[in-house]
């Protein structure tokens, strides 16, 4: 049997075909401390040359650098004919509809895009070319507006500055789902040396009409369709004042000027978090879900006195609402964000046969409210592509009208507009929606707690435990396995009736590394390691019925007091 090559080896393999000077530059130096011994240079080594960043349904994320485990520029030129292989041999006219290409601001981005460009021009499959930097619904949006066969969105979505990523869309607008994933993967095991790709000059295609530059009349087009999703457009949100920041993404392009034509101008936006900035300086992590992350604008937002405070991660495809409460203001999960806006959207839209949809791992309030107002419901695995393809499914069986989709994690998708989470048009949604109550006479916090007195209060908390490296991923996969073999019988003094476990698929659901454990009186507690961080995320619910004439926040103390005592249960069994 021959001997596996050394990681050293490999990394010499890597330097040969380098494209990319600085990664290239960045490697020879951690050899160089690899060779005088350095004990962290030989673990970093290791973590680099040890496999390869896995192709799936969301693409390929990880950490810039050099070496098969970070995301950098040899590595998109495979993946990249990979794709092109598989989108010659599966779609028939694909040189035909080509593929649209956008990318975000971070690092890397659009050198990654245009190498992309270079590699599907020299396959001989067009390219729709991003002309800036823009979110990442415009580019699912693109993909069939323009009809092309496929899309990919070069982001690493909210990860932290040092992270990029390469999503790919189908010719429907959605991410890809089995058996795209694996046959895209298959294909980029293929691809040899990167001296055999055909790559040619980015003017060279221009000049063929194989690389099209998208201009700014797509984005506008993109903006009118977003503002006609509105349900309401009758209502005057013209007083209705609004703080909002993109967290140093590319939202601001695209919200500003979405609110405004929609009819919701006095806009206040966070002027140190406005431009784009790779770097994310003003915050430790750029996501608006993270503690300390929305504490400029909700401080901007005490200075305007906003009605309402909207905050986009850094490519713009989730949102996070926080509304006023006494002096100050709350931020409102996603489980909550989501409720209201089905709920208005289910209130004020036509009676017709229409599906609401949500993920597993988010709260079971939505099908309820679906029950109640006579809509079908669909639950579908984590993620987003999960949810459009459900919406697309059922559109085409029904030819039913899908209204919302949402999941936890502060992803919304309004209509079948965007194939994806789309924070933009989920911003304009919720302007209307916080018009809509201020004209009723309601807050939003009190449309929230109307829901919860009629059909319960659900509290919902998520606990993400970090393992990063190869010894954590090792630590995830330990206990994942542990508790699948020997899954608790109780928790918190309530039984656990029933075990699911997806792995092999359940319910009509593919199969998924996802436990769920459902106990007496409607609790849950999920266990899943997230698809795209170093993170064993753990989901927990109660459900409290709200007695007649009981205050809101005596039945929320109850509730949290039950969630606490099965998050802590749960925890110390999971160590």
């Amino acid at each position: 049997m021959a001997q596996m090559a050394s990681h050293r080896e490999l990394a010499e393999a890597w330097l040969a075909e380098d494209p990319d000077p600085q990664t290239a530059a960045e490697l020879r130096a951690l050899l160089s401390r690899y060779d005088a011994g350095d004990a962290a240079a030989h673990k970093d080594l290791a973590e680099r040359f040890t496999g390869a960043l896995e192709f799936g349904t969301a693409g390929l994320r990880g950490l810039l650098g050099a070496g098969p485990q970070r995301m950098n520029r040899l590595l998109v030129r495979k993946v990249s004919a990979g794709l092109a292989t598989y989108l010659l041999a599966t779609v028939p006219d694909a040189r035909q509809r080509g593929v649209v290409l956008g990318h975000d601001a971070r690092h890397l981005s659009r050198e990654l895009v245009e190498d992309t460009a270079r590699v599907l021009g020299g396959a001989g499959i067009p390219s729709y070319l991003a002309h800036r930097p823009w979110p990442t619904p415009m580019t699912a949006w693109a993909v069939t507006a323009q009809q092309a066969c496929a899309g990919v969105m070069v982001t690493a979505s909210h990860n932290p500055p040092a992270y990029n990523g390469y999503k790919v869309y189908w010719g429907n607008g959605a991410q890809i789902v089995p058996p795209h994933d694996t046959g895209i993967a298959a294909e980029i095991a293929r691809v040899g040396a990167i001296s055999g790709i055909a790559m040619p000059a980015l003017d060279e295609l221009r000049a063929a009409g194989t690389v099209v530059d998208l201009t700014e009349a797509l984005h506008d087009d993109y903006l009118a369709q977003v503002v006609a999703l509105r349900a309401s457009p009758g209502l005057d949100g013209r007083d209705l004042v609004i703080a909002y920041t993109p967290l140093h993404g590319v939202g601001a392009r695209s919200v500003e000027p979405a609110l405004r034509r929609a009819g919701f101008p006095d806009v206040h936006t966070e002027p140190s978090q406005r431009e784009p900035d790779p770097d994310f300086p003003t915050v430790a992590f750029p996501n608006p879900e993270e503690k300390g992350a929305m504490d400029r604008v909700l401080a901007l937002a005490g200075r305007v006195s906003a009605d309402l405070v909207l905050a986009n991660d850094p490519d713009a495809d989730r949102l996070c609402v926080a509304v006023p409460d006494g002096s100050g203001y709350r931020v409102l999960s996603g489980d909550q964000t989501g409720a209201v806006l089905a709920d208005y959207l289910l209130e004020v839209g036509p009676r017709d046969r229409r599906m609401v949809a949500t993920t597993i791992v988010s709260s079971q309030l939505l099908g309820f409210l679906a029950g109640q107002a006579g809509a079908d419901y669909r639950e579908t695995l984590t993620g987003f592509k999960w949810i459009a393809n459900a919406a697309i499914d059922y559109e085409r069986a029904h030819g039913g009208r899908f209204v919302v989709g949402y999941e936890e994690a502060i992803g919304f998708s309004v209509g079948p507009l965007v194939r994806d989470k789309d924070g933009v048009s989920a911003a304009v949604i919720f302007a209307e929606l916080a018009a809509w109550n201020r004209a009723r006479g309601r807050s939003v916090l009190a449309h929230l707690d109307d829901i919860y007195r009629r059909v319960g209060l659900f509290v919902t908390e998520q606990v993400s435990l970090t393992r990063p490296g190869s010894d954590g991923l090792a630590q995830i996969r330990d206990t994942m396995t542990r508790f699948r073999t020997a899954p608790p019988a109780a928790l918190a003094g309530h039984a656990v009736e029933t075990v699911v476990d997806l792995s092999r698929g359940a319910g009509g659901l593919p199969p998924s590394d996802v436990l769920v454990f459902k106990l007496a009186g409607g609790r849950r507690v999920i266990m899943r390691p997230s698809g795209t961080e170093p993170k064993l995320k753990n989901y927990y619910e109660v459900r409290i019925e709200v007695r007649a004439g009981e205050p809101l926040a005596d039945a929320r103390a109850r509730g949290q007091a039950e969630l606490a005592a099965l998050r802590d249960a749960h925890q110390q069994l999971v160590g």
